[in-house]
């Protein structure tokens, strides 16, 4: 079980949600102020809860980070209707160790020299809170909303949502 957010019952279901997402658009704050956001390819969350993504050192993102650590994490898998946010604070994460621990061949795409590229660098953000959205996902479902709506003038149910403590 992850550490972060154990004494919410909603964050085992927030990290499953965003486990098999193979995109997170991270947002950082620019050096103007101005909000940056970025497609970043999805690692598995660590036994802490901690989120990992592979980064050059020499990168826009990384002079961000380091000037503030403040991420936005937006994970969305509309096939299956489901949507996550995670805030937290980034860390840039240069272990050798890790670096290995984490890397799988397709990376080599953007690093060349594997694990031993000069530019290599994780980028590990310990989540703070969270929120997630999880409707179903058959048109169905969604035509049996809309016309319910429709009928009663209520909304449907759009599913599950919560707000999730992972600090």
């Amino acid at each position: 079980m992850h550490q972060h957010g154990h004494n919410d019952p909603n964050a085992g279901k927030l990290y499953e949600l965003i486990k098999d997402v193979k995109i997170a658009m991270m947002t950082t704050v620019d050096t103007d102020g101005t909000l940056h956001s970025r497609p970043m390819h999805n690692q598995e969350a660590d036994e802490h809860g901690d989120l990992w993504f592979f980064t050059q050192i020499q990168s826009p993102k990384t002079t961000e980070l380091s000037r503030d650590s403040e991420v936005n994490l937006a994970y969305s898998d509309p096939s299956s209707q489901t949507y996550v946010s995670v805030t937290g604070k980034a860390e840039i994460v240069r272990d050798k160790a890790k670096i290995e621990e984490k890397w799988s061949e397709p990376l080599r795409a953007w690093f060349p020299k594997g694990v031993d590229d000069p530019q290599i660098a994780l980028i590990r953000v310990h989540p703070a809170k969270g929120e997630y959205w999880d409707s179903p996902s058959s048109t169905l479902v969604h035509l049996y909303g809309y016309a319910k709506a429709a009928i009663t003038g209520q909304q449907p149910n759009p599913g599950d949502q919560a707000k999730v403590n992972l600090s």
